[in-house]
């Protein structure tokens, strides 16, 4: 893999970071800034809709410009709201730099996706794409416990200007590395949302709906159901972020083969190991062995969707990486909610069981559309 990847990566760390270090510095941003934690709250649901709505809009957007100077531009306005939101007094500018992020976010993963497929072969898209995702994975083992540490010894806004402070070697790197002109396809005019794409994106929706609504109330599993203590909880946080970054590293080998049964019999799995985990999360030694094979079955699903909508919607690349962020957000956006309305109706298994409903109406999707899916697929 070119080493530009993994310092596209190293840019995919700094965001997501960025986008889940915010649930352990609510607190202190509400007492800091003089609103109440609910509205604080209102920063991690600006962002998640920055970058539902700014990963196609910024792609479409930015399709006609070389990708090297749109992914300058997005990363150059991520950084600088980081500075903004780490000096500003006020709660509503602090706001107005997270949407501004989001959409930054977003329209940077998509033309990186891009531009990641078209600095490999042809028949490599998986495992670069694994190096970018293997970002966000990073960012659940080292990033969001690493930005609560410094939010808790010197403030939230250090661990704002780490998000910045991260993200100029990435922007110095691909001022220097990145090709100046794009590199394949960016046809928009002709581009059509094919059937086997619209069916990849749902599947990469509901699986990654699935994981984000398990990983969002991990906690009050660990503590309410297994019964184990408030120390407990990071460990098995970074269980099942290490659980995903092992995945996503082991499907980008797989990915790019042409046969897709690997990916469905993960699927069942996945399925399986949800049910397994709703079933046993009272017990110690399911629940951290659960917790690791989930993250890692969960991320390698679903990044192995994700490479195969890139070569589904290879006459467009960028679009296609857009549409797959805006895919990933919305379910990382509906998962939390059916996990918490679970909750109320069934207590804090309900997630776990939400998790395999989602996963289980994924295969049945993709059972469904078994033809679809494995047409022309890589290699």
């Amino acid at each position: 893999m070119p080493f530009v990847l993994y310092l596209l990566g190293l840019a995919v760390f700094a965001q997501a970071t960025s986008e889940f270090m915010l649930s352990g510095l609510g607190p202190d941003i509400a007492q800091d800034l003089g609103v109440s934690i609910p509205t604080a709250g209102w920063l991690t649901s600006a962002f998640a809709l920055g970058m539902i709505v700014g990963a196609p809009a910024i792609a479409v957007l930015g399709a006609r410009w070389p990708r090297r100077r749109t992914l300058l531009v997005t990363l150059a306005v991520f950084l600088a709201v980081h500075v903004v939101g780490a000096l500003t007094p006020d709660f509503v500018v602090l706001l107005i730099t997270r949407i501004l992020a989001a959409l930054a976010n977003a329209g940077f993963l998509a033309v990186a996706l891009a531009t990641a497929s078209g600095l490999v072969r042809p028949d490599a898209k998986g495992r670069a794409t694994s190096v970018l995702l293997g970002g966000t994975t990073l960012a659940c083992i080292v990033g969001v416990p690493a930005g609560a540490l410094l939010g808790s010894s010197f403030g939230w806004r250090s661990a704002f200007w780490a998000v910045a402070v991260i993200s100029l070697p990435a922007l110095i790197a691909i001022l220097r590395s990145v090709p100046a002109r794009g590199t394949g396809p960016t046809t928009i005019g002709r581009f059509r949302v094919s059937r086997r794409l619209g069916v990849l994106l749902l599947l990469g929706a509901l699986v990654n709906g699935a994981t984000f609504c398990s990983f969002t109330y991990l906690a009050p599993v660990v503590t309410e159901v297994t019964r184990l203590g408030v120390s407990w909880v990071p460990l098995m946080l970074a269980l099942f972020g290490l659980g995903s970054f092992v995945g996503v590293t082991v499907a980008g080998r797989y990915a790019d083969r042409s046969n897709h049964l690997g990916a469905l019999v993960a699927g069942g799995i996945l399925l399986l190991g949800w049910c397994a985990f709703a079933l046993t999360a009272a017990h110690v030694v399911p629940t951290v062995v659960l917790a690791f094979l989930q993250g890692g079955l969960s991320f390698a699903v679903g990044s192995t969707l994700i490479a195969y909508a890139l070569y589904a919607g290879a006459e467009s690349p960028v679009l296609t990486g857009g549409l797959a962020t805006a895919a990933l957000n919305v379910g990382a956006a509906a998962g939390p909610v059916l996990g918490g309305l679970a909750i109320g109706a069934a207590g804090f298994r309900g997630p776990l069981w939400v998790s395999a409903a989602l996963v289980g109406t994924a295969l049945c999707v993709a059972a469904g559309s078994v033809r679809l899916v494995h047409r022309e697929g890589p290699g």
